[in-house]
């Protein structure tokens, strides 16, 4: 009967590799806040997911720019971490997307009103580099916020 225990060196490789994805994530995170380059961390196929949409940005210069638009064009904001979940290859953020509608989204001209919305990222990992992003924002929530409703 085959064991289902794993071996103690499985584990340490285990470890180290959810280690290594922490840190990924961890620093990819630390550059989106602190306003540094955070493009050094995404593959250069890396995928973002609009889960709301289905809208799917390919490549890491379009990835970058989309995210630019969110957080410097369309809005200036930030996202404030409120959690982190990390596994082999994979994590997750709970978040909120904090700012200032100061240029046009949603076919909305900016408005200059504040938002402060919840959101999620989900995000996979392979060796040092994020592949794929999944962000889960509930867009008709923001769109509310900048009309003013």
């Amino acid at each position: 009967m085959p064991s289902t225990m794993s071996s103690p060196g499985s584990q340490n490789r285990t470890a180290g590799a959810i280690d290594r994805t922490r840190d990924v994530i961890e620093a990819y995170l630390a550059a989106l806040v602190g306003g540094d380059d955070y493009g050094v961390h995404l593959d250069a196929d890396v995928t973002f997911t609009v889960t709301e949409t289905g809208e799917v940005t390919r490549g890491r210069a379009a990835v970058v720019g989309l995210i630019d638009y969110l957080h410097q064009q369309a809005f200036t904001a930030t996202a404030v971490i409120a959690s982190t979940v990390v596994d082999d290859g994979r994590a997750m953020i709970e978040a909120e997307f904090v700012g200032t509608h100061v240029g046009e989204f949603a076919g909305v001209a900016p408005t200059g009103r504040q938002v402060r919305v919840p959101y999620s990222v989900a995000y996979d990992l392979v060796e040092d580099a994020i592949t794929a992003v999944r962000l889960y924002l509930p867009m008709d929530a923001l769109v509310r916020q900048i009309r003013g409703g």
